[in-house]
């Protein structure tokens, strides 16, 4: 699950898909602390936690796509349905992963998450990965799949330039993430430390990675950028970054921002521009659709109005199924009907042809009587005599 391939879809403008990995000792459980506090909020309406190889073999209302399951390799799936502006309801789910290796154990447990809602979705609601993880820095569930890399804080870019490049290369082709540079015209304070994405509205927030350029990066990083991506990084600016196919008729300063000031105010600008890249239709990675297909045609948790909807469907699904079955039986028994009466006519109008039975078998070749001559063999001094049969009364008595 760790690499990346492009579908040739977009991300449908209802859905909201994210992947990374959790650092900690035991993710699943910080996932069900989490769901049973917001639903004794009522913050969500209700929440499943089930067993991957259950949730695949339960019954299903539509035929299942077999890629779109989660595999061998998943530890756990959770549902989780809410409303957001008081009557769209919005659909999760959440699915961890066993690592792939001893080597990937390390990097932690990773996971995928697909919500959909009823409509377009807006900014301004409330990010699924905080319906499903704490929004705590003491848990570590944010972590990107590029190594080194993490939501909600600032990362900093390698010093070397071979890591920069190949960090840059991953973070466009394998993340399923929004990138942003910032170059720190000077080193900030407390106030310029913090992140830039912490300024985003909700739903955006876990979409964005931001990264910094220390002072000193300013030429290397802006060299590496444009040879690597195409766009450059403005001394004391920033730069939201493309993905690695990126069409061509793009202008590279349309997502540039030429000044920044890292001192705890809103970088209007840059949020401005974050957002305006964030609602360009974006490339579908094939593990995302995966996970929106699995959402779609392997939901469980139903309401009570979805539930007898469900219900009456099954009923005429196996109605029309003990239909065609009925059907096919009726056409079996005519065609059998009409062979015999093809094969009467061939006969000259006789009958079919019927075949002599088996001769009867012999009285001598019983096996009863066989049974009897080997139990004679153990008789006792006063047994019976050695023709006589099993279940007969000897003769002579």
């Amino acid at each position: 699950m760790a690499k990346n391939t492009t579908s040739s879809t977009t991300v449908p403008d209802t859905a909201w898909v994210g992947r990374g990995r959790h650092l900690g000792p035991e993710p699943e459980q910080d996932v069900r602390r989490n769901l049973i506090a917001l639903k004794a909020a009522r913050v969500i309406d209700d929440f499943l936690d089930l067993d991957p190889v259950e949730a695949a073999r339960s019954t299903d209302l539509y035929p299942r796509d077999e890629s779109a399951d989660p595999g061998p390799s998943a530890r756990r799936l959770f549902e989780a349905r809410w409303r957001v502006a008081d009557d769209v309801t919005v659909r999760a789910q959440l699915t961890t992963y066993q690592p792939e290796s001893r080597a990937m154990k390390r990097e932690g447990v990773l996971w995928v998450l697909a919500a959909e809602a009823e409509r377009a979705w807006e900014a301004s609601w409330p990010s699924p990965a905080t319906v499903f993880w704490p929004d705590s820095d003491q848990v570590a569930w944010d972590h990107e799949t590029v190594p080194g890399v993490r939501l909600r804080t600032p990362n900093h870019l390698p010093k070397d330039d071979d890591d920069l490049r190949r960090l840059l290369r991953a973070c466009t082709r394998q993340s399923w993430f929004v990138h942003v540079v910032v170059h720190e015209a000077m080193t900030p304070d407390a106030l310029g430390r913090r992140p830039v994405t912490a300024f985003l509205p909700p739903g955006l927030r876990h979409r964005v990675v931001e990264h910094r350029a220390t002072p000193e990066q300013a030429l290397i990083a802006d060299f590496v950028m444009r040879r690597e991506l195409g766009v450059g990084l403005p001394r004391g600016g920033a730069v939201v970054l493309p993905p690695a196919l990126r069409p061509p008729e793009d202008d590279e300063e349309r997502f540039t921002v030429r000044n920044v000031f890292l001192d705890g105010t809103e970088p209007t600008e840059l949020i401005r521009k974050i957002e305006e890249f964030a609602a360009l239709p974006q490339p579908m990675p094939a593990e995302a659709e995966q996970a929106l297909t699995r959402l779609r045609q392997g939901w469980h948790l139903l309401t009570a109005a979805e539930e007898l909807a469900h219900a009456q469907a099954m009923v005429t699904r196996y109605a029309k199924a003990l239909e065609a079955m009925t059907t096919s039986c009726d056409a079996y028994r005519e065609a059998a009907e009409a062979a015999l009466e093809a094969l009467a006519a061939a006969n000259g109008g006789e009958g079919p042809v019927r075949t002599a039975p088996p001769a009867a078998t012999r009285q001598d070749d019983s096996p009863w009587k066989s049974f009897g001559k080997a139990f004679a063999r153990f008789r006792g001094p006063n047994g019976p005599a050695p023709e006589t049969e099993v279940g007969q009364p000897p003769h002579g008595r």
